[in-house]
């Protein structure tokens, strides 16, 4: 099980523990950073507490979205990482972060380290991202992340372009 996640030059990728609720109601109640996901606003420090302890994707898969920790203040600023969706029967990477932190490479950052670790540690020939259309700042992360817009397609009632990044084959190193 993964519950640690990659380290980046910045960030410590980490599993969301009880204790972090404040923090994660904090993230998932603020109307900018919600403003372009298809899930619903955690409405209580308590529902976020027990969101934590349900979260399933470690026990079932053994990897999830970690709580990206920045390493010069110890605060959790968001979260990246992957998550099995079963209706497409791949993986596919996800993040989230406070306003203050858009704009700086953070969300590229720890999205190429997420992508990274599916491919060498998890073996994962292909990983997924969905974003809303008009989300043009999120679009940007994943093509900088190293993933091609494949078009647009729906992701239950909502138009998302689909991004794919396929693992690089391992080439003879004949030279």
């Amino acid at each position: 099980m993964h519950r640690c996640g990659p380290e980046t030059l910045r960030l410590i990728h980490r599993a969301f523990e009880p204790n972090d609720a404040a923090v994660f109601y904090r993230l998932n109640s603020h109307p900018e950073v919600m403003r372009y996901t298809c899930e619903d606003m955690v409405t209580s420090e308590a529902a976020a507490r027990q969101a934590i302890l349900d979260y399933p994707d470690f026990r079932e898969h053994g990897y999830g979205r970690w709580a990206c920790v920045l390493k010069s203040t110890e605060q959790i600023i968001g979260f990246c990482g992957l998550k099995y969706l079963p209706e497409f029967d791949r993986v596919d990477v996800g993040y989230r972060f406070f306003p203050e932190y858009w704009g700086q490479g953070i969300a590229t950052e720890a999205c190429r380290a997420s992508v990274a670790f599916g491919f060498s540690e998890l073996d994962l020939p292909l990983i997924l991202g969905f974003v809303k259309a008009e989300n043009r700042a999120s679009r940007r992360v994943l093509e900088k992340a190293g993933f091609r817009d494949c078009g647009l397609t729906s992701v239950g009632d909502v138009c998302a372009h689909r991004f794919e990044c396929h693992r690089q084959p391992q080439g003879d190193s004949h030279e």
